[in-house]
C-alpha cells in the first residue's frame, strides 16, 4: 500500500486533504443534526463508521426528526444507497483483486471517492487515489461527526450557516474533469441533473438522486468496441 501511495502526485495529496477536510465539515453538520434530534454520540459515530454515506445518514435522521419510524428511515437510506450498485461494477478493477481488498474497498465506495479516483484514470494512480481518498474520508467524516455531536447543543441549526452546501459543491467540483472527456459524459450529466431537478418537488428527499441515474440512457450506444 505504501508503494502504491507513492504514485500520487503532490497535487493529488493536496486535493485529498482539501476534499476530505470539507467532508469533515459536513460530518460536523450531520453530528449536530443528529444531536438535535436526540441521537446519542455512540449511535451517531456508529452510523458514520458503518453506514458511511452522508446522503443516507442525513435522510435517516431527517425522517426520525419529522416523526417517522425506524423502518421508513432504514428503507429510505437503503434506497438512496442503491446508487452504489453501478459504482461497484465500474470500480471493481480499481479497488483490487483479492477478497480482503474488495471487501474493505467496497465499504469506501462513496460518491466523492469514486469521482476522485475516476478523474485520475484506471491505472495505479487511480487505485492509489481511491484508497488514499477513501481512508482519509472515513477519518475526517467520523471525526467531524464527533465534533458535531458535541457542539450540537450550542449550534442546533447548522443549515443557518450553509454548511450543508459543502457536500454537493465538493461533488460537483469533482465531476468537472469527467465532463471534459466528451459529449457522451456531458449528455449523461445534463440528463441526470434534469431528471433529478424535475422529480425533486414530487419525491421525498433523497429519491431524486436515484432518478438521476436514468440519465445514463442519454449515453446512447457505443459505435465500436474500441
Amino acid at each position: 500500500m505504501r508503494s502504491l501511495c507513492r504514485t500520487l502526485t503532490r497535487d493529488d495529496v493536496r486535493d485529498v486533504v482539501a476534499l476530505t477536510a470539507a467532508v469533515g465539515v459536513v460530518g460536523a453538520s450531520f453530528g449536530a443534526l443528529a444531536a438535535a434530534v436526540g441521537v446519542s454520540l455512540p449511535m451517531a459515530v456508529a452510523m458514520s463508521l458503518l453506514v458511511l454515506s452522508g446522503g443516507s445518514q442525513f435522510l435517516a435522521v431527517s425522517v426520525v426528526a419529522a416523526g417517522g419510524g425506524l423502518l421508513p428511515a432504514v428503507v429510505g437510506g437503503l434506497l438512496l444507497g442503491a446508487r452504489h450498485l453501478p459504482y461497484g461494477l465500474a470500480m471493481a478493477p480499481v479497488v483490487g483483486r483479492s477478497w480482503p481488498e474488495r471487501l474493505f474497498g467496497a465499504h469506501l465506495l462513496i460518491d466523492e471517492v469514486v469521482a476522485f479516483s475516476r478523474a485520475r484514470g484506471p491505472g495505479r494512480r487511480g487505485r492509489a487515489a481511491y484508497w488514499a481518498c477513501g481512508i482519509s474520508l472515513v477519518t475526517f467524516w467520523t471525526a467531524g461527526t464527533v465534533v458535531g455531536v458535541l457542539a450540537g447543543s450550542a449550534v442546533p441549526d447548522t443549515n443557518a450557516f450553509g454548511i450543508d452546501a459543502a457536500f454537493p459543491a465538493a461533488l460537483v467540483a469533482l465531476l468537472f474533469p469527467a465532463l471534459r472527456s466528451g459529449g457522451r459524459a456531458r449528455r449523461v450529466g445534463a440528463a441526470g441533473a434534469a431528471v433529478a431537478l424535475a422529480t425533486t418537488p414530487l419525491l421525498p428527499a433523497g429519491l431524486p438522486v436515484l432518478t438521476g441515474l436514468l440519465g445514463v440512457a442519454a449515453a446512447g450506444r457505443r459505435g465500436d468496441r474500441r
